[in-house]
């Protein structure tokens, strides 16, 4: 192991200030956690009708400037709910990056329709719109009613690029390019709560953006997600599909389509109020935590992932690039080996059984970075 690789692990410990285990991303309760949890629960509303439900989804309309928010059970069911509103459907394509979590894919699979996966940008981790444009000149027509692939006949119904660690990618040049060809943008912002594009927050920019309260998040409530949009049609309806399609009645029991019972429980929803209350200080802290990496990194000659020029990163987790992959997998083993817990990012998504007979473009930013990258512990500090 090389000595700037062994200073970093020592660097991570006086960072927490642990000899002894330093997790990737810990959730913090020191507000109004454990109040608003008795309080759901003295108030008997413990499930998916409840004060806190509509609190958080005003909050999260608030936080991010959506006219809509719908809370749902986790940012899975947030994802697939959006890719249902989007008009996704049986056999159509879905345009997403290969590096991304496995959620991104599976939920495109449950609307039985196809990932194609196309190049990211080395300085966003995010969907390229350069390999994008280029995929869709290849090998895209604009018909009457939509956008076809030719290669492969179907309709590419959708766009879905992630907001890689919280680093936002270029989803304004994405969503120019998804409006030329007739294709839906869904912002992937699972990891961006608190990261803006300007002053746009992420998950706003897109026709709808989909969000996760996952336990490892930025702001956590166990599970829990919420999908934005400004779209009135599609806001109104996400509210009516995740809660089963039930028609508003007195008695009676209605249910007018197929729905989801994705709606969040008021238990996950009191935890994420509290917890969105504190947004502000979990932001700045993380931010400062960057900032000591970065500097650190700097005098050690140590690549780090910075946020892209015009955005502001939430740095929900922080990141390096090493030399090559066997120094990146020498790095893994040393740091874990020492209880400071870091991980390489996903499989790329070609790679997984389920997904390796998908469509793809030229993906060597893709590869290169997985090869390379290593998160690095990014809880908010004690």
């Amino acid at each position: 192991m090389s000595p700037r690789l062994e200073a970093l692990v020592d660097f991570v410990r006086e960072l927490y200030g642990s000899a002894d285990f330093v997790p990737l991303h810990a959730p913090r309760f020191v507000g109004n956690e454990k109040q608003y949890l008795l309080d759901c629960i003295d108030s008997t509303f413990v499930s998916s009708v409840g004060a806190y439900v509509d609190r958080f989804e005003a909050m999260m309309r608030e936080i991010i400037g959506a006219q809509y928010a719908v809370a749902t059970v986790n940012g899975t069911a947030a994802l697939h709910m959006a890719l249902i509103l989007a008009g996704v459907t049986d056999g159509d394509e879905v345009i997403t990056q290969p590096l991304t979590f496995v959620a991104t894919c599976n939920a495109i699979s449950y609307q039985r329709a196809h990932p194609v996966f196309v190049d990211v940008d080395r300085h966003t981790l995010g969907l390229s719109p350069t390999a994008l444009s280029a995929f869709l000149t290849e090998h895209a027509e604009r018909r009457d009613d939509g956008c076809y692939n030719r290669t492969s006949g179907r309709r590419i119904a959708a766009c879905v690029p992630m907001h890689t660690f919280g680093l936002p990618c270029d989803v304004d040049e994405l969503n120019a390019i998804c409006t030329e060809w007739g294709i839906a943008l869904i912002e992937d912002a699972a990891e961006s709560l608190g990261s803006y594009v300007g002053e746009r927050h992420t998950g706003a920019i897109g026709r709808l953006g989909a969000f996760s309260f996952n336990g490892n998040k930025t702001v956590t409530c166990g599970g829990g997600g919420c999908i934005v949009t400004n779209d009135e049609r599609l806001g109104k309806l996400g509210k009516h599909l995740t809660t089963t399609a039930k028609q508003a009645h007195p008695w009676a029991f209605s249910h007018d389509q197929v729905g989801y019972n994705y709606r969040l429980p008021n238990l996950n929803a009191a935890l994420a109020c509290a917890q969105l209350e504190q947004l502000p200080n979990i932001l700045a802290d993380k931010r400062e935590t960057a900032a000591r990496y970065a500097a650190f990194c700097v005098a050690n000659d140590i690549e780090f992932v910075t946020e892209p020029s015009g955005t502001r990163s939430n740095y929900w987790l922080n990141a390096v690039l090493l030399e090559n992959e066997a120094e990146r997998d020498a790095f893994l083993a040393y740091s874990n080996g020492l209880g400071v817990m870091t991980r390489p990012v996903w499989q790329l998504m070609q790679t997984l059984p389920a997904f390796s007979q998908a469509q793809c473009g030229p993906l060597p930013n893709a590869e290169w970075l997985a090869a390379r990258l290593v998160n690095l512990p990014s809880s908010v500090r004690p």
